[in-house]
């Protein structure tokens, strides 16, 4: 083989072979003009950084910046190839625009099984979005208890949840969707209801509204748990599965009682509830996104599942 051949076949193994990660790495690199902030931009260790940039130097065979104590130079090649670099990244960049563009027609329909008050962003701006590229796709969403829903997953009854979940399931997969805060509030009937600076204390024999979940074996066991570890010995006078239904008892003035933060926000502010201590709040309970690892889920199913995927990915 010639050296010329050689060559050839260096730059053909070079192109198969060459991490788009580490051009990118470099690239910050030349941008930040160090080492120590591009791995802060790309949320990188320092010797992580460090080690891509001798990677791509080795590959390239290239020194691409000339560094040392209080130096810190782009070469000649390293100019060249963060061109590359630059150009290479606004193509990939682009590349969820032009899929858009193809307006890959999906169609079908989509079964999603819910709590009630499932109130985010995160959801609303998903559904919207999903509408516009994709608009012959139908959905319908069914409201239910969180138990109900992974029984219906396990029997192949909607493509997916957005749901409480107190541990994995045999046979369901999950991601955070998400992440809340469970606090206490009373209504205006409430002796407590105005007051600032309240002891824990005098909660612990007041009557309590909850979720029919909230037990020991429940998907809101944080709850439980909580009252068991305040000494709540307050008898729990109203439940109810549904959100809506125990954000009302709450508000009437049958007890105090556990809602979501940002669900009770409005209410507080409207005078109708009036959040108790602990005012860091009681539990994180998180909303989990859930579908069946068996199930057959038809194409809009598919997409659709992944778009909210993405979507928890992103928060």
């Amino acid at each position: 083989m010639t050296e010329s051949e050689a060559e050839r076949h260096a730059l053909a193994r070079l192109g198969q072979q060459l991490d788009w990660n580490l051009l990118r790495t470099f690239m910050v690199i030349v941008q930040e003009g160090s080492i120590t902030k591009a791995g802060v931009r790309l949320s990188l260790t320092q010797p992580a950084v460090s080690l891509a940039l001798k990677r791509l130097e080795e590959q390239l065979g290239r020194t691409l910046i000339d560094r040392g104590p209080g130096r810190f130079a782009v070469t000649a090649a390293g100019e060249q190839v963060y061109d590359e670099a630059v150009s290479i990244h606004g193509t990939v960049s682009r590349l969820g625009t032009l899929v858009r563009e193809a307006k890959d027609e999906i169609s079908g329909h989509v079964h999603i099984l819910m709590t009630s008050r499932i109130q985010t962003d995160r959801l609303d701006r998903s559904l919207r979005d999903f509408h516009r590229l994709y608009p012959k796709v139908t959905f319908r969403i069914d409201v239910m208890g969180s138990a109900d829903a992974h029984i219906s997953l396990q029997q192949r009854i909607g493509a997916m949840a957005i749901c409480l979940l107190r541990e994995p399931i045999p046979g369901l997969s999950s991601v955070v969707f998400l992440r809340q805060t469970y606090r206490l509030y009373c209504g205006p009937d409430s002796r407590l209801f105005g007051r600032r600076n309240i002891d824990i204390a005098e909660l612990r024999h007041e009557n309590f509204v909850s979720f029919t979940s909230d037990q020991i074996d429940g998907a809101l066991s944080p709850l439980t748990l909580f009252r068991a570890r305040e000494g709540f010995a307050g008898k729990v006078v109203a439940s109810s599965a549904n959100l809506e239904e125990v954000r009302r008892m709450i508000a009437c003035g049958l007890g105090i009682g556990p809602l979501p933060d940002h669900i009770a926000a409005r209410d507080v502010a409207d005078g109708l509830l009036w959040d108790l201590p602990p005012y860091e709040g009681v539990a994180p309970v998180n909303v989990h996104l859930i579908w069946s690892d068996t199930g057959k889920l038809n194409r809009a199913e598919r997409a659709f599942l992944d778009h909210l995927r993405a979507a928890a990915a992103s928060a």
